[in-house]
């Protein structure tokens, strides 16, 4: 039976100011030992002590109390609440005392806690000790108060074999020989921060030469022979501490910044004060062969995890429930940072794309509040989704255009600068930023934050009146959405210069209005979306051209949506492609979401129908293609670049012969040399030759997964591969998906990739079902629903409710919101289906 949740938390008589630490972990043995001893502030009489330990044997406790006097402990673990008791035999008194513990424990191979991870070195596997501790994984690694609001001073020392690295938050003190071929190497006092913010890692690394930046040590640690790959990081990881010391007008909190690149990591990054760690492919690149969007992915993940230092790791959420904000903040810090570092890559424009995902899952019923409570260790592992990040991020937005830049920054520099080295609610955020500004914010973002969903807004009226905005909640699948109301900062332009705000509140608002066009989002900041009368509609059409390429996004993506949820028929977005197409639109984050509202509809046509689909993309896109051409101008920017490779895949994708025998040459060509074709052209040829890929073309790509030279290249090519449409090569690739050949870290996403196959997808539902136990068992606990996500395009019925009985049967309780989503997801592309294979062709043509 589960534990109750009240009991999952920790009681407050005691709380730790201090920890010192020994670690030594045997890499060969693939287990550690250590020692704790750890500073408490008793506040009431107390006999025993609670604190968190899991998967952990613990020996020879005792309290060390005043006048050096030693009481023993004797030692009682709870493993379903992963906590430890140590009952002292006697009443201690408010005071100082410090708890000693020793410990053992195993490096795991699931990613969390204190782990082991391991790359291939000429012909040898080499083993690396590294942690990964958010949200409640701390306690694998040591007993600890393993709650965000404990916060205490670190003193780490790590024990390891002399040609060895080691690294902690803290930068390196001493390094004393032991005399048996170990070192022991001590690390600086952290600041006061959270258990989940510790980290060490171990093994045999390089490092980067030291840049300083403004006082603060960087460096890059990687494996060996990857400093070639480094150069980036370093300069973006330099970019982004100055930007933020400059932005929230605090120094960098830590002593040095180590950015960590290991070969195995269940997130992307995480931000561990002073050593942040990555997936090699976030940190470690080649700017020459990689592709737009892979640079801009390090950039982003760089960014976000050090915009943490501040907000996060210096100002702490007091409870998991709050986490939302932690990571919402630092997802929109990261876009500002990367939009500064990187001007001409429009960052704002591709957070279109990151938050129309949000809108996704926010539509269906099985969305959830941004924040609700958290009880357990399962609730805050399913905090870490699109809600927390796109979403969040999405209406921190809103509230800076809202406010103003300017009067936003300096809310949350009054934010910091009160709470610093402490813990806050999120509603400490708002009272800053009323302070500042005189705005009624917490009003307005309890009701974005404290419900989901989001509001449609029906908007009615002509030029020369009133534009009359109606909410409501909107959904796919025509769920109750209550009486749900949003407190909604609406920006309306109407005409040439004229603009109006205001905040609607209620159930409606009126808002004046001039010309045409007649645009309900103006700048496309705002987090809902619009349904316009059919005249105000085809006026806004007519007058596409006119508006803002954010704008135009959002105009494509709420046609989408409405088209999804029945309100329009699918015809009406292949229109919008075509007038796009018209107008020249040539913005890479429009066409990113052209190309997916293709697949979209590509998934809704019946398969007698898909050659004259197929045909009706490639004269769609046909000018396009033509304006762009086959080769690289010297004026095209990285955006333009991009652009052309995307429109490359999705005209060979759907059958033209000259792109597809284009695309064929140039895969050749860059495998042989990945510097001679450029990144966005190779990327497209990629996507394009894996569909229609031969045996050869295959073995090729996948002999590229296995060879590739940067860990993007061969993320690249395994992904990829997933999309052959030959049933026999299809076969081959779920084939070495079992084979142990793809890291666990990428196994959920490669199973995903293989799930989204539109010829294949029952195929590989059948496979994942067959083996569920054994693929389940060797991913990392969070990522199951990373796989489940595949079945999000699956649009058959009958095998949309076998997945749906199976997954019934085979809860994961982790992600139990976010599978539930991913089911409603699917029944929204079943329902789509439905309604379109009929008739789009038909309405096509």
């Amino acid at each position: 039976m589960a534990p109750a949740p009240d009991t999952l938390r920790l009681p407050l008589d005691a709380t730790p100011d201090r920890y010192r630490l020994t670690m030594a972990p045997d890499l060969a043995a693939a287990s550690f030992h250590g020692s704790a001893a750890i500073e408490l502030t008793v506040h009431t009489p107390i006999d025993h002590l609670v604190c968190n330990a899991a998967e952990l044997e613990l020996a020879d406790a005792w309290v060390e109390l005043d006048g050096d006097a030693r009481l023993d402990a004797s030692i009682t673990l709870d493993p379903e609440a992963e906590q430890a008791r140590f009952d002292l035999g006697q009443t201690i008194e408010p005071g100082t005392i410090i708890l000693h513990v020793q410990f053992t424990g195993v490096l795991n191979d699931k990613l969390r806690g204190f782990y082991r991870s391991t790359f291939t070195q000429d012909g040898a596997t080499r083993a690396i000790a590294v942690t990964q501790f958010e949200a409640t994984d701390a306690r694998r690694a040591f007993p600890c108060w393993d709650e965000p609001a404990f916060k205490a001073v670190f003193s780490v020392t790590l024990q390891v074999a002399d040609d060895l690295l080691a690294i902690s938050n803290g930068p390196e003190l001493t390094r004393e020989p032991t005399g048996d071929g170990q070192v022991r190497v001590t690390f600086a006092d952290t600041m006061p921060m959270s258990t989940y913010l510790v980290a060490f890692v171990v093994g045999p690394l390089e490092t980067t030469e030291t840049v300083d930046v403004d006082g603060i040590p960087l460096r890059i640690v990687h494996g060996p022979g990857q400093a070639p790959l480094a150069r980036f990081a370093l300069d973006v990881g330099a970019f982004a501490l100055r930007y933020f010391a400059d932005y929230y007008g605090i120094i960098y909190p830590g002593d040095k910044m180590d950015m960590v690149a290991v070969p195995d990591f269940a997130f992307g990054a995480m931000e561990n004060l002073g050593c942040v760690i990555y997936r090699e492919t976030l940190l470690l690149v080649d700017p020459e062969t990689a592709t737009q969007a892979e640079l801009l992915a390090v950039v982003d993940v760089i960014a976000h995890e050090l915009a943490h230092m501040w907000f996060g790791d210096l100002v702490t959420m007091a409870w998991w429930n709050g986490i939302w904000l932690n990571e919402a903040f630092a997802t929109f810090m990261e876009m500002k940072c990367s939009a500064a570092c990187r001007p001409e890559w429009e960052r704002w424009m591709h957070f279109g794309r990151e938050r129309s995902s949000a809108f996704d899952t926010d539509a269906l019923s099985t969305t959830r509040p941004i924040e609700f409570p958290v009880h357990s260790p399962a609730e805050a592992e399913g905090m870490f989704d699109v809600l927390t990040y796109q979403k969040g991020s999405a209406v921190v937005r809103m509230l800076e255009q809202y406010l103003g830049e300017d009067a936003f920054r300096d809310g949350i520099r009054r934010y910091l600068q009160t709470h610093q080295f402490g813990n806050t609610e999120t509603g400490d955020l708002w009272d800053a930023l009323e302070a500042e500004t005189g705005e009624p914010v917490r009003a307005m973002m309890d009701s974005w934050i404290f419900q989901g969903g989001f509001p449609l807004l029906q908007a009615d009226g002509e030029p020369g009146g009133l534009l009359t905005l109606r909410q409501r909640p909107f959904s796919y699948l025509d769920c109750d959405g209550g009486d749900a109301r949003w407190h909604v900062p609406v920006a309306v332009r109407s005409g040439p210069g004229n603009a109006n705000r205001a905040l609607l509140d209620g159930d409606e608002v009126s808002v004046p209005v001039e010309g045409h066009p007649i645009m309900a989002n103006a700048g496309g900041h705002g987090f809902y979306r619009v349904a316009y009368t059919e005249p105000l509609r085809h006026a806004l059409l007519g007058h596409l051209g006119t508006l803002e390429p954010l704008e135009r996004y959002t105009v494509l993506d709420d046609t989408l949506a409405l088209s999804l949820a029945g309100d329009l028929p699918a015809v009406e977005v292949a229109t919008l492609l075509e007038r796009l197409v018209a107008i020249g639109e040539t913005d890479l984050s429009i066409w990113q979401l052209g190309a997916a509202a293709v697949g979209i509809l590509d998934r809704a046509v019946a398969d007698d129908d898909r050659p004259t689909w197929s045909a009706w993309v490639r004269a769609t896109i046909a000018p396009l293609w033509a304006e762009l051409g086959t080769g690289v101008a010297a004026a095209d920017d990285d955006r333009r670049r991009a652009l052309r490779g995307l429109v490359l895949g999705l005209v060979a994708t759907h059958g033209d012969p000259d792109a597809l025998a284009l695309a064929g040459s140039l895969l050749a060509q860059a495998m042989s040399d990945p510097h001679s074709v450029d990144s966005g052209l190779a990327s497209g040829a990629l996507t394009a030759v894996s569909v229609h890929a031969d045996a050869a073309q295959f073995d090729a790509i996948v002999g590229r997964f296995h060879s590739g030279t940067t860990p993007q290249e061969q993320i690249r090519f395994l992904y990829a591969a997933a999309s052959v449409a030959d049933p026999e090569l299809f076969e081959q690739y779920l084939a070495l998906l079992a084979s142990g050949d793809v890291r666990s870290q990428n196994l959920a996403f490669a199973y995903r990739a293989a799930l989204r196959n539109r010829r294949h997808a029952a195929h590989a539902w059948a496979v994942i079902r067959d083996d569920w136990d054994a693929i389940i068992d060797r991913l990392p606990f969070n990522s199951t629903h990373r796989l489940v996500e595949g079945v999000n395009v699956q649009t058959d019925p009958d095998t949309a409710d076998e997945i749906e009985a199976f997954l019934g049967d085979h809860p994961v309780p982790q992600a139990t919101t976010l599978i539930a989503q991913h089911l409603e997801r699917m029944r929204v592309s079943v329902a789509f289906h439905r309604r379109e294979s009929d008739r789009l062709i038909r309405d096509l043509t």
